[in-house]
């Protein structure tokens, strides 16, 4: 995993979105809870556009956690629907743009249309550098450690790895997120205060944002407001403000 941003960075290199309140946006308009999702869907768009123009490096979406199986079948039908349509549609256009897309997650369980799609989306926009859009799908983040931590305990058991070897770096090069950089930025929309498993690894040291817009509703001016209350934190990574504040003063990083 790649470094985090600089400690006096205004723009996060890496933001982490929760796309909570699609539900409760559809039943307070008395829609079934797919009129939400589709509403999502919109949100989205704006979400890529948005950070992408302000210079985001990678976009990691929540987009269905490794729980939401739990959720009525009709509705997970849907979601999944959805996610192959949204695909078609839009690999296109953020091609174009430059945008690669990336999904990360446990991709066993779904059907065989969804992966092919998924993989065609990858492999068409693998090359793209404006900004990395990853999509988390069937993923959890205590999931995301333990298969990593799988895959050292086979590296050991066949001799590749000394257990003494495993550090830091060594465990990030085996999550789903191997060559992404820290989480700065968390987002969680709906009113939640939760992080509720998702990039838990990733997200040590990134600043939590909490807003009560439902998801659908999160347009630009509330996105440019999270980047504003990121851009007024002091970083400190361990540091005391004060010498976060000197090397501030010096003009170092």
């Amino acid at each position: 995993m790649s470094s985090r941003s600089d400690i006096h960075s205004n723009i996060p290199g890496h933001v982490a979105i929760i796309m909570d309140g699609n539900g409760r946006w559809a039943r307070k308009r008395m829609m079934p809870r797919s009129f939400g999702h589709k509403k999502g869907v919109e949100a989205v768009r704006r979400a890529i556009a948005f950070f992408a123009h302000a210079g985001v490096q990678q976009l990691t979406l929540f987009a269905f956690s490794s729980e939401n199986w739990n959720r009525p079948q009709d509705e997970v039908s849907s979601l999944m629907a959805l996610f192959v349509s949204s695909l078609q549609k839009n690999t296109d256009e953020l091609d174009e743009k430059g945008i690669r897309i990336r999904f990360i997650g446990d991709r066993s369980a779904f059907h065989d249309a969804l992966r092919r799609q998924i993989e065609a989306s990858e492999d068409q926009t693998r090359d793209n550098q404006r900004m990395t859009l990853n999509i988390a799908a069937n993923y959890g983040g205590q999931w995301d450690i333990l298969q990593a931590s799988r895959r050292l305990a086979e590296q050991c058991r066949n001799g590749e790895l000394r257990p003494d070897e495993i550090d830091e770096k060594r465990f990030e090069a085996c999550l789903s997120t191997p060559d992404a950089a820290a989480v700065d930025l968390f987002i969680r929309t709906g009113g939640e205060r939760r992080i509720s498993n998702f990039l838990l690894w990733q997200s040590a040291y990134a600043e939590l944002y909490f807003c009560d817009q439902l998801w659908p509703d999160f347009d630009e001016p509330a996105m440019q407001a999270a980047l504003d209350d990121f851009a007024s934190r002091q970083r400190r990574f361990g540091r005391t403000g004060e010498q976060v504040e000197r090397k501030t003063a010096a003009g170092e990083g």
